[in-house]
């Protein structure tokens, strides 16, 4: 298996539209297609594309707080049939060493539902709020967080 995780570019907005689509209603809601799309054209800084043999299977992101202190992961979604695969964690260790280059950084936030904040936590995540049908009626917002230099950067679980 030959994983690349590379640069997002324009040409992949098409194909990570009909990942995130795979994805409806069992981790994402409905509603967050139209949102993902511009944030695919108005709001991304950092965003990243993994590729397994050429095909695209994932993809996430990270945005930086107005003061450049808190880097906030964003927008994680893969195949379905890629999941627990090892994917997630390899494109999450990336994105923190991305992170870890960026001068002023001290924290690293995320916001999730409660379906996958387990996943973060094996990063160090901490949970520091909940709201309950955040995204859309089932789907909580997970607020967590943990410091840019954490002992846990590199976990051996899987996903």
């Amino acid at each position: 298996m030959n994983i690349q995780i590379r640069p997002y570019q324009d040409s992949d907005k098409p194909q990570l539209i009909a990942l995130l689509k795979r994805n409806i209603p069992d981790y994402f809601a409905p509603s967050e297609e139209a949102d993902f799309a511009e944030y695919l054209e108005r709001h991304l800084e950092y965003y990243f594309v993994v590729e397994v043999d050429g095909i695209v299977l994932g993809s996430g992101g990270v945005n930086l707080t107005e003061d450049r202190k808190t880097a906030k992961i964003s927008w994680d979604l893969f195949h379905p049939d890629s999941q627990g695969k090892g994917l997630g964690s390899a494109l999450t260790r990336f994105r923190i060493q991305q992170i870890q280059a960026i001068d002023g950084i001290e924290l690293i936030s995320v916001r999730t539902s409660q379906l996958v904040y387990p996943f973060y936590q094996k990063f160090g995540f901490e949970t520091k709020a909940v709201v309950k049908d955040y995204w859309d009626i089932g789907f909580d917002l997970i607020q967590m967080e943990r410091p840019l230099h954490h002992a846990i950067d590199n976990p051996q679980q899987s996903e």
